[in-house]
């Protein structure tokens, strides 16, 4: 009796996992460069440089095709968190371009990744309300308002499948109070502009 099998599976198997294993060292090093173009695309947005988030955008997507190609199998979900800071960021910019937010196949993104990248948004879009209320635009702020509220709706539901899209639950509820804070916030920068505006008559 010999282990002549033996040893030939180990080292075919050994050879599969060296190469899963410097995929997923690949993935987690290079993605993070994704996570900081994401997170500059949203401050530059924010910051209302809109041409330097676009452009923080389409390296960010530029990048991720590219290491897909290293994610198959098990290692797609490395994905997961690139992913979602990318939908996160294509979002903000579409709302702010008065745009259709992409789907997630024209994003290419998974499911669980968009998902969680449009519950990331909601939080993003209180923050684009106060700053169009704190420079007089109550307009626009409203109508960032009434997406942030539609799109924290839609994905209310998305509660029930904590289980596979992780940390769904927790960011519904706080999508949930965000939603409540800028309610009551235009509320009140409503009655105060009416206010003004009778005394002013």
């Amino acid at each position: 009796m010999t282990l002549r099998d033996v040893k030939s599976s180990l080292g075919r198997i050994a050879k599969s996992l060296e190469k899963t294993r410097d995929s997923r060292e690949f993935l987690l090093k290079n993605t993070r460069e994704i996570v900081i173009l994401c997170s500059k695309s949203i401050i530059a947005v924010h910051a209302g440089d809109l041409a330097a988030g676009k452009k923080h955008q389409r390296r960010a997507e530029m990048l991720l095709k590219r290491y897909k190609k290293r994610a198959t199998g098990e290692l797609r979900r490395y994905l997961i968190t690139p992913e979602q800071e990318f939908v996160e960021a294509t979002a903000l910019i579409a709302i702010v371009e008065k745009r259709e937010i992409p789907s997630e196949k024209k994003l290419s993104v998974m499911p669980e990744s968009y998902v969680l990248g449009l519950l990331d948004c909601v939080g993003e879009l209180k923050r684009q309300v106060l700053d169009r209320i704190r420079v007089g635009e109550i307009d626009e702020a409203m109508r960032v308002f009434e997406i942030m509220e539609e799109m924290y709706l839609e994905l209310y539901t998305f509660s029930m499948y904590d289980k596979v899209v992780k940390e769904s639950r927790r960011k519904i509820d706080v999508n949930r109070m965000l939603v409540d804070d800028v309610r009551a916030i235009i509320t009140e920068e409503k009655r105060r502009t009416e206010l003004v505006k009778r005394l002013e008559g």
